[in-house]
């Protein structure tokens, strides 16, 4: 590993920017990609970039890394830690941090082009690198896609991507068919008639018809859906009132879904419209307001496809077995394979000190205040697995 790799890294560590607003990181990535060589396309869908590194006649290789941040306040101690702070969408003011390991991929990428770049004897084809934006909101990957991505860049004969993992460092999994959940998000606002605390009987009250929509909703998994289908409900912020002797007029709740196919999806999201509009009736309120955001579908990694793969990368690389129930987690990467007709393959890199398991520790899991991947060990093994599982796939 570079010096520069890892400076690269530490930066963006330190300087985290949330979905759609990556302007520095872009730059970042754009002025590293001239740097090589490579002319770097920018500002697409917003703020992603593109780098096409064309060597002969050859397969089209497209190997992707998300590079937005999270809200999230870093607690990890590291001397490079994000003290960056930004008003989020709502007015708010908030820290952020690469909570997800975002910066890792971004540097895992970068690395991988200077090592195909340096190597263009041994190789033949088209190596697409696709710098993402807006992962964590699920919507980076559509915006690409409406911004014309397939008409910029060569379309693919193979969609690669990796993940910065709670594992340790040197151990890579590979799944096969189903790896990572579709995801759905709902905003429900109870519309009610607020009044004076002192008298409840001249009101309708929100507040209690979505405190007991969220107490129903636990129910939508464990009564509803069969315990052998994975899937979670769960409600993430509750925003009503502003005095405690004041009754609201509206209450609002925000959802997330995960499911593993798609009959399961659309039974959980059949099931909190049903529950959350009896809610409201019995509380005599109106049909509540429903905003459902689009989503991630499953993201499905070709076989035939994850089988090379896993030979690529060597004795670091285990098969993750029963992939269908390993990972809740969602991700949008999968629309950009299935806008361009094209297979996929991702996978999860270990970042985390090996001493931790050895210890008996419990890691800290991705979107963490404490998630803090170790740098040095990690970009070198994740460099090489890109270029590993690129080199596969080109002639």
């Amino acid at each position: 590993m570079t010096l520069e790799l890892l400076d690269i890294y530490q930066d963006l560590h330190r300087h985290p920017e949330l979905a759609f607003h990556e302007r520095r990181t872009a730059q970042v990535i754009a002025d590293r990609l001239s740097d090589l060589g490579v002319d770097p396309i920018t500002g697409v869908g917003g703020t992603g970039v593109l780098g096409v590194i064309a060597n002969g006649d050859g397969p089209v290789v497209w190997l992707r890394a998300d590079i937005d941040g999270l809200p999230v306040q870093e607690r990890t101690g590291l001397a490079y830690a994000s003290e960056h702070r930004v008003i989020d969408a709502d007015g708010n003011e908030t820290q952020t941090m690469h909570a997800c390991g975002h910066d890792m991929h971004i540097t895992w990428l970068l690395g991988a082009l200077e090592r195909l770049l340096a190597s263009r004897d041994a190789w033949a084809g088209t190596v697409v690198a696709i710098f993402q934006p807006a992962e964590e909101v699920i919507g980076g990957a559509r915006a690409m896609v409406e911004d014309g991505l397939l008409d910029r860049v060569p379309r693919p004969d193979i969609v690669l991507g990796q993940h910065s993992a709670p594992a340790p460092v040197g151990m890579i999994g590979v799944g096969f068919g189903p790896v990572m959940s579709a995801s759905d998000r709902m905003r429900v606002t109870f519309h009610g008639r607020g009044g004076h605390g002192s008298a409840p009987h001249t009101t309708l009250d929100p507040i209690v018809a979505a405190a007991s929509a969220v107490v129903r909703l636990q129910t939508v998994v464990s009564r509803e859906i069969a315990p052998t289908e994975p899937a979670v409900v769960t409600i993430g912020t509750f925003h009503a009132g502003t005095r405690g002797n004041i009754i609201p007029d509206d209450a609002t709740i925000e959802i997330s879904t995960r499911a593993r196919s798609e009959g399961v999806r659309a039974q959980i999201l059949a099931a909190i419209e049903r529950i959350v509009g009896a809610e409201a009736a019995a509380g005599g309120l109106p049909a509540p307001e429903i905003t459902r955001e689009p989503g991630a579908d499953v993201l499905v990694n070709d076989p035939a496809a994850a089988e090379r793969v896993l030979r690529a990368l060597g004795s670091g690389a285990v098969r993750l077995e029963n992939a269908h129930g390993l990972v809740m987690a969602s991700e949008d990467v999968g629309q950009l394979a299935t806008a361009a007709e094209a297979p996929i393959v991702y996978w999860f890199t270990g970042t985390t000190d090996p001493a931790v398991f050895q210890r008996g520790e419990e890691p800290p899991s991705n979107h963490s205040p404490f998630y803090a991947p170790l740098a040095e060990p990690s970009i070198p093994v994740g460099v090489e697995a890109l270029v590993s599982a690129a080199r596969e796939f080109l002639d």
